[in-house]
């Protein structure tokens, strides 16, 4: 897709203003840290959990081709109505990234259909993230895998239906392994989910994430194909009136 394409990146902001740690990490949110991170032709916007409408207007959201969703430690304040507009988007073909612990937020949850649950430790282990796509788009640039010296470990069973594509799976110092990067389709709407991303690890400044973040903004661009009409429909044809016995 040659035309600037247009990015809204968001973020509770919960953590950045309550841990020194956290905003030690991203000074400036790890919103910021993510869309300073993209490449390529794009322009980017900021929405946050406190915002009104949390940032994600109809007018907003009308003029977004891809969302990238951060959300941890506040799921639930998330408003029902913001949940079903954003779904409605990707039916029509916005495309969605969905980072780290957005796995549990609702956004993601209702378009899997799943309890996206999983198992978790924070450790300061090793992650090894490997691909198992190397012709994907979205690990184009990127070698055989991507080695992060210290993050939070999820591990398997993750509670999503069959991913589309597999894209990624994370070794980690534990021993346990993860779907790490799994593409779906939902409507008109592409879906990527990449694992990696905890707030006190500085995860997003690591180039290689980053350039698999700002290849699958360009891979969820949304087509150019246009919604399906649904509901009663004129016949194509005519349609010759029967005969009663």
């Amino acid at each position: 897709m040659s035309q600037q394409l247009k990015v809204t990146v968001w973020n509770e902001f919960r953590h950045e203003k309550e841990s020194e740690i956290v905003r030690a990490a991203y000074p400036q949110g790890i919103h910021t840290a993510i869309g300073e991170g993209l490449s390529g032709n794009v322009q980017v916007t900021y929405a946050t959990l406190d915002d009104p409408e949390h940032g994600l207007s109809e007018e907003v959201l009308n003029n977004t081709d891809v969302l990238i969703w951060w959300g941890h430690k506040a799921h639930n304040e998330v408003q029902d109505d913001i949940v079903a507009r954003v779904q409605k988007r990707v039916w029509q073909g916005m495309g969605l990234i969905v980072l780290h612990s957005g796995h549990f937020s609702k956004v993601f949850k209702s378009l899997m259909g799943t309890s996206c649950d999983l198992k978790w430790r924070e450790a300061d282990e090793k992650e090894r993230l490997w691909v198992v796509a190397p012709g994907h788009p979205i690990v184009e640039g990127i070698g055989e895998y991507i080695d992060l010296e210290a993050e939070e470990m999820y591990g398997e069973h993750f509670d999503i239906p069959q991913p589309d594509e597999l894209i990624m799976v994370s070794w980690f110092e534990g021993g346990e392994v993860f779907r790490s990067g799994c593409t779906f389709n939902r409507g008109n709407g592409k879906i990527f989910y990449f694992r990696p991303g905890h707030e006190t690890y500085r995860t997003y400044y690591n180039e290689q994430i980053r350039r698999v973040i700002s290849n699958a903004v360009q891979w969820a661009a949304p087509s150019t194909r246009e919604y399906p009409k649904y509901g009663n429909h004129k016949p194509l044809e005519e349609i010759k009136a029967k005969v009663k016995a």
